[in-house]
């Protein structure tokens, strides 16, 4: 098991900023490529971003692009989501998921199924 608990999110208006965090516990974080989704009332839950196990690649969801940026701090079992220039539609809660590798890649999956752990969630509020 690797515990992940997301914090940051919160009510903000349209335009702001927002920095989402994700801290794991228990093991070793270096081997997990890590991804942010999110669902929005009434919808599925979607892919936002992901970011390989070491680091040097990263994947957005066009519609976050040039907005959002991920990021992670192994030292610190951390991974972050830096949320700029956000919209109403950006509305959702927010969940972080880890996904196991067996060794460094620049592999990190952008669909749901292959992620392995997942924390309960932020939500995040943007008013217009």
């Amino acid at each position: 098991q690797v515990p992940l608990v997301e914090s940051g999110g919160g009510l903000v208006q349209s335009g702001g900023s927002l920095r989402l965090s994700c801290a794991a516990s228990g093991r070793t974080f270096s081997p997990y490529a890590m991804g942010w989704f999110r669902q929005a009332p009434g919808k599925e839950r979607d892919f936002v971003v992901a970011v390989s196990n070491n680091g040097n690649s990263a994947y957005y969801a066009d519609s976050v692009k040039a907005r959002f940026t991920i990021s992670r701090h192994d030292a610190k079992n951390t991974v972050y989501l830096q949320m700029n220039s956000l919209k109403p539609e950006d509305t959702a809660v927010y969940f972080c998921a880890a996904h196991l590798r067996p060794y460094p890649s620049d592999y990190a999956p952008t669909t749901e199924s292959a992620y392995d752990y997942w924390g309960q969630g932020t939500q995040v509020t943007v008013s217009s």
